[in-house]
């Protein structure tokens, strides 16, 4: 245990952006999931809606580090491709 005060803060707000970082890695992988599952059902408005919600939290999860760029593009481009074949 630190003893130092900043120390104390430090281990505080790491642990603050660290919650934070895993609520949004679990929230992209749920939305996944979600447009898997309405792509699979065939609701086309459904899996539109719930893409555009990916695309914004993939774009948030590569621009704060936590994903990698190619990682977020290619997971963009499978699902647009999902939906354009279901069509």
């Amino acid at each position: 245990m630190a003893n130092i005060k900043s120390s104390k803060k430090a281990i505080k707000v790491i642990a603050k952006k660290t919650e934070n970082n895993h609520e949004l890695k679990a929230r992209v992988k749920n939305l996944i999931k979600e447009t898997e599952k309405a792509i699979a059902s065939g609701n086309i408005e459904e899996s539109n809606t719930l893409y555009k919600d990916v695309q914004k939290n993939l774009d948030q999860a590569t621009s704060k580090g936590l994903i990698k760029k190619n990682t977020s593009d290619r997971q963009k481009s499978r699902l647009s491709n999902k939906i354009k074949n279901m069509k």
